[in-house]
């Protein structure tokens, strides 16, 4: 069983990069333990927290987790700044998500898995820096599919994920493939040995 520590920025990041990542290590018959350390509090919230952890797993010891997934949003500043926020010498690898810009364009990336999960496709939208526009994106597209998202779509999240065709999306989106691949190559090491 391998322990899974995950940093992600709130419920949207959870919902999503939760299932992808389980997703994954079932396809890779993986098992693991998911230790959600953040789930809410945004962004700088995630930082200070992925830090604070390190820091008490060096001064402790103990058993660290085989492997540290940490989710945020590029928001605009661009996925290696981003990354750079969370690159710290740690006991374990660190796999990043971070969707640029958001993450709910991620989920309107495969307009075939919405349309099995919601009656009726979309479009992938192009990546724009404009805040907010992918939450309404993907409310206005599960809307137009006859249902009332109540928390935004993201309620959907583990659904799409479940369907999405993973080499469609990584062809439509850069942060999308290097999140899947770098999980991927984690995964696959761990089958090897």
């Amino acid at each position: 069983m391998r322990d899974v520590a995950l940093f992600v920025e709130d419920y949207a990041h959870r919902q999503f990069v939760g299932a992808l990542v389980e997703r994954l290590a079932g396809e890779h018959g993986v098992a693991m333990r998911l230790d959600w350390r953040n789930a809410r509090g945004g962004h700088g919230k995630a930082a200070a927290e992925f830090h604070r952890y390190l820091r008490d797993l060096e001064r402790q010891g103990g058993h660290p987790p085989n492997l540290i997934v940490v989710a945020t949003d590029a928001n605009c500043i661009g996925p290696n700044a981003r990354a750079e926020e969370f690159s710290a010498a740690a006991p374990a690898p660190i796999v990043r998500a971070i969707p640029d810009p958001h993450i709910e364009r991620w989920l309107l990336l495969d307009g075939a898995a919405f349309k099995r999960v919601f009656g009726r496709g979309c479009e992938a939208p192009d990546s724009k820096c404009e805040r907010g526009r992918y939450k309404r994106l993907l409310t206005e597209a599960i809307r137009a599919a006859g249902v009332a998202p109540s928390l935004g779509g993201m309620e959907f999240a583990e659904d799409v994920v479940r369907e999405i065709d993973l080499a469609r999306a990584a062809r439509a989106d850069r942060s999308f493939a290097r999140f899947v691949d770098a999980l991927d190559a984690v995964f696959r090491a761990w089958c090897r040995r």
